[in-house]
């Protein structure tokens, strides 16, 4: 017999908006986000803020879309960037995505791109920012 997977406990009533509920009573809906629990998102978090290279934060990108369905996209912001708020860190809305969490990934990137401001200027380079005209 196998074990069912932990899946996240539900926020206390009002306090979110993640439709977790909604999300459990669709047929064939994508439950994976659920798989996040408390526990699971602050080592995702940890490992997200000890991020060592761009290879790596998007290699985490690619895992927590394969494992959990999130969605992000981290780029230079449109208008100048002069500090790690001016890299736009964007999650697609999804089901079962805690407000909560959806607010701390972006904050643990930017924690990351702090201690390591290398990985931010990769970033910058990449999107050929930094590159002489």
């Amino acid at each position: 017999m196998t074990p069912t997977p932990q899946i996240r406990q539900p926020c206390p009533p009002g306090a979110c908006i993640c439709e977790r509920e909604r999300l459990l009573d669709t047929p064939g809906a994508d439950l994976r986000i659920l798989l996040l629990t408390r526990h699971e998102e602050k080592r995702l978090l940890d490992r997200l803020e000890s991020i060592e290279s761009l290879a790596d934060l998007e290699r985490m990108q690619r895992r927590m879309y394969e494992q959990l369905g999130i969605r992000l996209s981290i780029a230079p912001s449109h208008n100048e960037v002069r500090s790690m708020r001016g890299i736009a860190i964007h999650i697609d809305e999804q089901p079962g995505l805690c407000r909560k969490t959806r607010q701390s990934i972006p904050a643990a990137i930017r924690r990351g791109l702090e201690k390591r401001p290398e990985i931010a200027y990769r970033l910058l380079d990449a999107h050929d920012l930094l590159r002489d005209a």
